[in-house]
């Protein structure tokens, strides 16, 4: 080929690419759309974003849910309430989730006292 074949070959490929390019950047859908790239997780039939819910009890539910575990309140996504019999009265733990609650109390664990 000649100098100037090249030259046009050369042309009209960076023409092609620029008519190709000028449509814009692809546009990702918002909203409700399912993103394929992001991590979601199974709740019975429903997905869910475990960055902002969670499973509870087969429901979706948002991370910041809290429930009452005797005088306490725990954050069902995170944690849970465990009854622990070795006191004469009824108490609970409230353990990090996944956590035996046969274990006594950890550090960290919160004792909660019934509420009469």
């Amino acid at each position: 080929m000649t100098p100037r074949c090249y030259i046009l070959a050369v042309s009209a490929s960076l023409c092609i690419i620029s008519l190709l390019c000028s449509q814009g950047a692809p546009v990702s859908p918002t909203g409700a759309h399912l993103m394929l790239c992001q991590s979601h997780s199974r709740c019975g039939d429903r997905f869910y974003d475990p960055q902002q819910h969670c499973c509870y009890d087969n429901a979706v539910v948002p991370l910041s849910t809290s429930r009452k575990c005797g005088n306490c309140t725990f954050r069902i996504c995170l944690e849970q309430c465990c009854p622990w019999s070795f006191r004469p009265q009824e108490t609970f733990v409230v353990k990090v989730r996944g956590q035996a609650c046969s274990f006594g109390p950890f550090p960290g664990d919160r004792v909660c006292s019934s509420v009469s």
